[in-house]
C-alpha cells in the first residue's frame, strides 16, 4: 500500500525534526519504503509518500516521531488507477 504521510512540525519548528533525522536517521522499520517527500516553503509541514504492506509498521514508525510531529495518514493510489476505473463511465 502507498501512504501519503503529512507531518505537521510541532510549534511550526522543523529544527528538532531535522536534528533527530541527522543524528538517528529515519527510524523506520526496514520494510517501510520511503518513496519521496516535499516540505512546504515555511518549513512547517512535510508530505511524504511511503510504501508498506503492514499498516502497523507505519504506525510503529510514526510513534518514534510523535513527540515532534502531528501526523495525518492518507492511503493513496497512483493517478492511473482511478483514471482506468472511471474511464468506462466517461
Amino acid at each position: 500500500m502507498l501512504y501519503m504521510v503529512i507531518e505537521n512540525f510541532r510549534h511550526g519548528d522543523a529544527v528538532p525534526v531535522y536534528r533527530r533525522f541527522r543524528d538517528q536517521g529515519r527510524l523506520a522499520p526496514d520494510v517501510l519504503r520511503y518513496v519521496s517527500s516535499w516540505v512546504d516553503t515555511t518549513f512547517h509541514r512535510c508530505s511524504q509518500v511511503t510504501e508498506c504492506d503492514n499498516r502497523a509498521l507505519l504506525d510503529q514508525w510514526m510513534r518514534r516521531w510523535n513527540d515532534l510531529i502531528d501526523v495525518e495518514v492518507v492511503t493513496v493510489i497512483s493517478s492511473a488507477e482511478p483514471a482506468a476505473a472511471i474511464a468506462p463511465r466517461l
